[in-house]
């Protein structure tokens, strides 16, 4: 069975961010990695060539596929900030609407600036997310 492809990395967080060419979304991932790191008590860890993530959940499909994911985390893209286990957790729909200007993927967050969107309600969506992900069997 094909493994998935994002898999946790030994890259240095640090040298990621420091990367990114955006100074603006270059803040703004540090800002993200502080807010994540400070409300899971996770420490971040590079998954694949461009997701920072915090903790990790088991999935299994009715397939028989299994694997490991982050649990939450961020990419600073050129155009947006795409944050992930933010959107599923019981609760969260209620707080997308007080959170500000962002749009949504199939399993994303996409907010383009983190000084637009209210940082308070962020940090609950990371909280709900990350207990949600680590806490319940995963079937998609």
């Amino acid at each position: 069975m094909a493994e998935n492809k994002t898999q946790p990395t030994d890259r240095p967080v640090s040298e990621f961010l420091d990367a990114v060419d955006h100074p603006v979304r270059r803040a703004d991932g540090w800002a993200l990695h502080d807010l994540m790191h400070d409300v899971t008590g996770q420490p971040a860890v590079m998954w694949g060539p461009s997701m920072v993530g915090f903790g990790r959940y088991h999935y299994r499909y009715a397939s028989g596929r299994e694997g490991d994911a982050l649990a939450v985390g961020f990419s600073p893209r050129k155009t947006n900030l795409a944050l992930y286990g933010l959107t599923i957790a019981p609760g969260a729909e209620e707080l997308l609407a007080t959170l500000g200007p962002h749009k949504r993927g199939a399993a994303c967050l996409y907010v383009t600036k983190l000084s637009a969107v209210d940082t308070d309600v962020l940090s609950e969506l990371v909280r709900i997310g990350h207990h949600h992900m680590t806490t319940v069997e995963h079937t998609p």
